[in-house]
């Protein structure tokens, strides 16, 4: 998915919404635990439920690994299931990946190759050539991790460096002279509140990747008043604000209720931009 098309969506649904496919079988409804594949099928019920109030999904690939083949077999059937059935959906995996270059290479091959996301985080540590390798193809995005929401942020993003910059500051400037807003997003966390404004001073057209609404504890109004953009420019994750807002036999119409909830909020954001 493009610019322009990713945009489009935004505007025509009046969304901003990613919902984060963060799916922990310790706490999806019990009843589902006797089927074949209860991560799938859970998957399955909160899309079908949410897809009219969102623009993106976001599978987080650590609660897919950890069930070894059979977890990547729901996270590609997932994967499948949005590309044949809501097409229009942007698709991220949040793998967070980031390794020197001929390694880089082949996890660019398997998220975009194999899976045909849309978009994969990375983590942009290593420098030029550990992201380098996930640019170029048409229409597939990179989003680097760049202000984060947890509290162990600070113990390195927001330190000074030799320039005199926040770290997150110069990773920001610096990956600018690999990619353009056309493929390339940050992640801001939502937690960071009037830190945006200098996000959005060195990054005015970047979309943003926001993760924190909801159960950390980030407020939409100040991702919104701080961040948002003439085009939007925000992606705005919820993961277990709206999976597990029930945890009974009506998960689905909750976690529906609920995008439903934040949708409104983001459509009135729009109107006022």
């Amino acid at each position: 998915m493009n610019k322009k098309e990713l945009i489009h969506q935004i505007f025509s649904k009046e969304t901003f919404l990613c919902v984060g496919l963060d799916t922990d079988m310790n706490k999806i409804p019990t009843h589902l635990l006797a089927s074949d594949d209860p991560i799938y099928d859970f998957n399955r019920a909160i899309i079908d439920a949410t897809a009219p109030y969102a623009i993106a999904y976001k599978p987080n690939l650590a609660f897919y690994e950890m069930y070894g083949v059979k977890g990547l077999q729901s996270f590609e059937k997932t994967v499948e299931y949005l590309k044949t059935n809501y097409p229009t959906q942007f698709i991220i995996a949040d793998a967070k990946r980031g390794d020197i270059g001929n390694t880089s290479a082949m996890y660019a091959r398997t998220f975009f190759d194999l899976y045909d996301v849309d978009a994969v985080t990375i983590a942009p540590y290593m420098g030029e050539d550990s992201v380098t390798p996930f640019l170029g193809r048409q229409d597939k995005w990179v989003i680097l991790l760049a202000l984060t929401s947890n509290r162990g942020a600070t113990d390195f993003q927001t330190i000074i460096a030799s320039n005199a910059q926040p770290l997150y500051e110069t990773v920001i400037r610096k990956s600018q002279e690999w990619a353009t807003d056309e493929n390339m997003m940050y992640v801001v966390g939502a937690t960071r509140g009037e830190m945006f404004k200098d996000i959005r001073r060195i990054a005015p057209n970047h979309f943003l990747l926001v993760p924190g609404i909801g159960a950390q504890g980030g407020a939409l109004d100040d991702v919104c008043r701080y961040g948002m953009n003439a085009d939007c420019g925000l992606i705005v994750n919820s993961s277990r604000g709206i999976i597990y807002a029930s945890n009974g036999d009506d998960y689905a119409q909750a976690a529906a209720a609920k995008a439903r909830e934040i949708q409104q909020e983001m459509a009135r954001a729009l109107s006022q931009r």
